[in-house]
C-alpha cells in the first residue's frame, strides 16, 4: 500500500509562522483555503474596520486554540497536491473512486463472458492462448 495512505490527512488547519505577520492565522487560513495571503490580510483588515469587537477575539482565540505548522508536513510536493485534493473537494475523489469500481467491474463482467463462452473453449482445446 502506498505511503499516501499510511498517515491521517496532514492538510490541516495550522498558524504558518514561516509566512507569518503576526501569529500566521491569516496565512495558515490562506495556505488551508488556498487563497492569497495579501488578500485574505486585506479583507480581514477591512472587516476588523467594522467587526473590531468581533475580528480581536477571534484572532487571538486562534492564535491560541491553533498549533503551528510542522516543517515537514509533506514529504513530497505529490504528496502535498495528493492531500490538498482530496482535502478540497471529497465529492470529486468519491465520483472518481466510484468511476474506476464501475470500469473495472466492467472488464470482470467481459472477462467473465469470455471464459464462459464456446470461443474461450475452442481456443483452449486448440491450444491458443489469447495471451
Amino acid at each position: 500500500m502506498s505511503d499516501l495512505y499510511e498517515r491521517r490527512n496532514p492538510h490541516r488547519l495550522y498558524r504558518d509562522k514561516d509566512n507569518a505577520i503576526l501569529a500566521g492565522v491569516f496565512a495558515g487560513l490562506a495556505d488551508y483555503f488556498g487563497l492569497n495571503r495579501k488578500g485574505l490580510r486585506l479583507i480581514a483588515a477591512v472587516c476588523t474596520m467594522f467587526f473590531f469587537p468581533f475580528m480581536l477575539p477571534a484572532y487571538i482565540i486562534l492564535t491560541v486554540i491553533l498549533p503551528v505548522k510542522p516543517q515537514d508536513l509533506y514529504k513530497d510536493e505529490s504528496q502535498e497536491k495528493f492531500w490538498r485534493s482530496v482535502s478540497m473537494a471529497p465529492t470529486d475523489v468519491f465520483s472518481n473512486l466510484s468511476h474506476r469500481f464501475r470500469e473495472l467491474d466492467l472488464r470482470l463482467q467481459k472477462m467473465e463472458a469470455y471464459v464462459t463462452s464456446r470461443e474461450f473453449e475452442m481456443d483452449r482445446e486448440l491450444g491458443r492462448s489469447s495471451r
